[in-house]
């Protein structure tokens, strides 16, 4: 039985093993559950694959009576329930208030927690709601006392063991639990990582040129007080492992590309040349974003942008990239004939996007699946092509990610020259305007 102590409009705690902090993202609570296999047992996701914006995304633990909510759309942490009392222990400023030895009673929470408003009588599910800052208990109530809750459970007289208790809490940010809202990320969770605020695709009359991202992480550790630091990068096209490595810091994992199961779609798939080189992207699962570079000239290709919807494959793998993409329309709306703009955003669906341009007909079929196990619970997505963009379109019609591809040639980069003569060097020349291009000189 879990032992946990209650911080109201704040977390629920397990001494300074682990804590579940409202504002927490979805992978944290997914990371802390992980490490507590054996105590934390029975874990459950629930989502909604038809509205995936729309429902909470919970992390049922049925074992331990507990329900972390999640706002679907940051999908960080918005409450949460302890449902079934019986099955763990709870304090308060190291005061027990439940466990099997301590009833949750009225008697007891106002003990605990001290005095409050009159709570509020549900009629259609008969429980009466007692009301904290940030904290809420409900208990299960005759319906026959109804007309004496004007005064609160606590003005009533119950026999010896009658006095109800509690059934269900929630903990949640703000005054009521039906107008909470996930607070921003605490800084106590950003355990000295990079996050995505925005990102903006750059395109020019050329095509895509990169992205530019709006960050945030700690300042810096020497600063006693902790606080909140926004930064601006960009990543282009043609920059090289240490260009990107010193804009947006070190990957969380390089990936080896062993095979381009993509490769069979290309014109010249029939000249497949086995090398020792393999692409390799840097994986940013914080940013919600992959950089892939070439083998042979070390230069970024390719930027991945994903969405992180649940029933996507890589759930969980990524938080989701915040981006905006503009684009010029292909076809316009009957109704708006001079908008010839198409916004494309983390959250745009499929239909309407292919409704003002004109992406492949028929897609590519893209089928996920483990190396240990050939299944795929989440079945397959459908990736299309319009000009250096390849969307992968869910079954429910939101978009899984964005590939941003270059098919433009750069240098290889060169290693000194083994004869002491100068090496060859490309410096990449930035203009501080945001319009202007990379021009890549050689010198």
């Amino acid at each position: 039985m879990l032992d946990l102590e209650i911080i109201p409009e704040r977390s629920l705690r397990c001494g300074d093993c682990w804590e579940f902090i409202l504002g927490m993202h979805f992978s944290q609570a997914v990371g802390i559950i992980q490490s507590q296999v054996g105590v934390i047992k029975g874990v459950q996701v629930l989502y909604s694959e038809t509205n995936p914006l729309g429902v909470d995304i919970v992390i049922n633990l049925p074992l331990d009576g507990i329900r972390l909510i999640f706002d679907p759309v940051v999908q960080r942490l918005k409450a949460i329930e302890v449902f079934n009392m019986k099955l763990v222990k709870l304090k308060y400023y190291g005061m027990a208030f439940n466990s099997p030895e301590v009833a949750p009673s009225i008697e007891q929470i106002e003990h605990s927690f001290g005095a409050t408003h009159p709570g509020v009588y549900d009629a259609a599910k008969q429980l009466f709601a007692l009301h904290f800052r940030g904290l809420s208990f409900y208990f299960p109530v005759d319906s026959k006392l109804q007309p004496h809750y004007a005064h609160g459970l606590g003005s009533l007289h119950f026999a010896n063991g009658a006095s109800p208790v509690v059934s269900k809490m929630s903990v949640y940010s703000g005054n009521n639990m039906a107008e909470s809202r996930p607070p921003p990320m605490p800084l106590s969770c950003y355990n000295q990582q990079l996050y995505l605020e925005s990102a903006t695709v750059l395109r020019d009359s050329n095509g895509t040129r990169g992205v530019r991202l709006q960050l945030y992480t700690e300042a810096s550790a020497r600063v006693l007080e902790q606080r909140k630091q926004v930064l601006t990068r960009e990543v282009l096209f043609g920059d090289t492992c240490q260009d990107v490595a010193g804009n947006i810091g070190a990957p969380n994992r390089i990936f080896y590309k062993s095979e381009d199961k993509m490769k069979i779609h290309s014109p010249s798939a029939h000249r497949r040349a086995q090398t020792k080189r393999s692409d390799f992207f840097f994986n940013y699962f914080t940013l919600g974003i992959d950089v892939l570079f070439d083998a042979r000239t070390q230069r970024c290709r390719k930027i991945i942008l994903h969405t992180n919807y649940p029933g996507h494959y890589n759930f969980n793998m990524y938080h989701r990239c915040e981006f905006q993409l503009q684009l010029t329309a292909d076809k316009n709306p009957c109704d708006d004939s001079h908008n010839d703009q198409v916004s494309i955003s983390a959250y745009s669906k499929w239909d309407s996007v292919s409704s003002r341009l004109a992406p492949s007909e028929r897609p590519v079929v893209l089928h996920r699946a483990g190396t240990t196990n050939t299944a795929n619970p989440f079945g397959s997505t459908f990736c299309y092509g319009y000009q250096d963009i390849i969307f992968e379109v869910m079954p429910n019609n939101y978009i899984a990610s964005i590939t941003l591809y270059c098919n433009t040639s750069f240098p290889t980069i060169l290693p000194y020259n083994t004869c002491g003569k100068a090496y060859n060097k490309y410096l990449c020349n930035r203009n501080n305007s945001q319009d202007d291009t990379n021009k890549l000189t050689a010198v």
